[in-house]
Parts: C-alpha cells; structure tokens; sequence
C-alpha cells in the first residue's frame, strides 16, 4: 500500500454503521472496498462494491474472497467489522445462544482472516484490522458474554500479529465505545430474561443511546490501516481513549469502584 494506491480493502459488515462508515472512509481515502453483508443489498452511489457473505459459513467465506479475487487481483486490507451484540445478565443466556455469539463475533472473525492470508503472504504485505470494543479491555456487567467476544479478538489479535510480521502483514485493533448504530438497535436480548435484572437492562439502553457516531470509529479504523509503522491498539473516540487510559494506569480497586458506580450497581 502507498498514499497514491492504498489498494484492495475488504470491509465484513458493511451495509450499516461503523462498516459502512468505514467503507465509505476507506473509499474517499482511494482504496478499491469491498463490503459484505449478509444479505443482499441495493448497489451503493459510493463506489463501495457490495457482496453477500455469512461469516459463519466456510463455503460463504470462501466464495466472497473468490469474488474479490476475481474483480481486484489482490487484498491489502481486511477489516474484520461483523458482528452482534447481545445485553443481559451473563446467567440469562443459554449455552446455544453463547455459541452462537461466540460463532459471529470470534470464530467469524477466523474464517474471514484465515480466507484471506495465502493472498496477503504471497504479496508479501496486508493489513488486518480487527473491531474489538473497550469491553475487550474492562469488565462489562450485563454484557459478559458479549465482552468475552472481545477480550477473545483482543488476544488472537496481538498473538497473530506476532506470528504474521515475518510475512509483511500486521494485525492491529480498533476499540470503540458505544457507538450508535443499528448494531445497538437490533440489539440481541439473552433469551432466558429474568425479572431481576430489568433496571440493569434499561440502563445500559440509555448509555448505548448516547455513544459515539460511527463516522469517529470510520476515522480511526482508516489510521489503522494506513500508519506505516501501526500501533497495536487504536481507542476510538473520547470515552474510549478515557477508559483505556484509566484502565493501565488508575489502581484496580479504584477502577473497581468508578466501574461500579458508573453501571449503578453498590459500591
């Protein structure tokens, strides 16, 4: 990649929120995008050329790398953006619907990544970029499930991209905070809900309404992409850089407290 061609980007999730924003940041910024979803989409004015894929299918993977292999030659980047969410407490979710999470949000992220590698190794160069969360960083009371997705991309990330520099390609990580999105509209609940935890519930609707705009993640996820020389991590947007600070510097009983302060629970 150069700042004249940056060259192929394949963004997963991008027909809403911080994939479309991304893909259309890719795209301004000159790279060729190709976004996915899981369903077909009308044809974007952008320029963003629009593919099906289901990131739990392996043949759905393997067919979408094909596709864009096909049309453009190559893959520079990959931006692993697919995902759902799911809000409750951690016992109110079945096993099914933990795996199920577990399938799109960690495992999804593989088949996409593992899909895309003989191509990035043969160039000899390619860029990852992975969507984690600041709940990969922090406890998440009634989103542990969720944050367990998170803290799982956290840790395959950086063991990954230790074992991918010898082969010119990086992998790097983009932690939003709330953010608003349809991804936060179609919201999943867990799917044993129990009376106890409503008040819990209602609160954490109002703090996912007052997230950040995806066009901040956008930004951030093109600087990962792009920086010669890439950090591992990139905080996107202010409470995401705040948290992230607080969490390697303020002393872990303190942290405890604000943590539990902030999501309403006795300190």
């Amino acid at each position: 990649m150069n700042k004249t061609n940056p060259g192929v980007a394949l963004v997963t999730g991008a027909s809403t929120g911080i994939g479309h924003a991304t893909a259309k940041a890719l795209q301004n910024a000159g790279f060729r995008v190709f976004g996915t979803s899981r369903r077909a989409v009308a044809e974007r004015s952008d320029g963003v050329t629009m593919l099906t894929c289901d990131v739990t299918d392996e043949a759905s993977v393997a067919k979408l790398v094909d596709e864009v292999l096909a049309k453009a030659g190559r893959i520079d980047l990959l931006v692993n953006n697919a995902g759902i969410g799911l809000l409750g407490g951690a016992e109110e979710s079945s096993t099914t619907q933990a795996r199920a999470l577990f399938d799109v949000n960690v495992f999804g992220v593989l088949r996409v990544t593992n899909a895309v590698l003989l191509t990035m190794r043969r160039q000899g160069t390619g860029r990852i970029v992975n969507l984690s969360s600041v709940l990969g960083l922090i406890p998440a009371p009634y989103s542990a499930l969720y944050a367990s997705t998170k803290h799982a991309i956290e840790g395959y990330s950086e063991s990954l991209d230790h074992e991918l520099r010898p082969f010119g390609i990086r992998v790097v990580l983009v932690e939003p905070a709330y953010t608003r999105t349809s991804f936060e509209e179609n919201l999943a609940r867990s799917d044993q809900l129990l009376d106890i935890y409503d008040a819990a519930r209602a609160g954490m609707d109002v703090t996912i309404e007052t997230g950040d705009a995806p066009e901040i993640v956008a930004e951030t996820v093109l600087k990962a992409a792009t920086e010669s020389i890439p950090r591992r991590r990139y905080a996107a947007g202010k409470m995401a850089r705040h948290v992230s600070f607080l969490r390697r510097f303020v002393p872990a009983s303190a942290f405890d407290k604000s943590l539990r302060k902030q999501n309403g629970l006795p300190v």
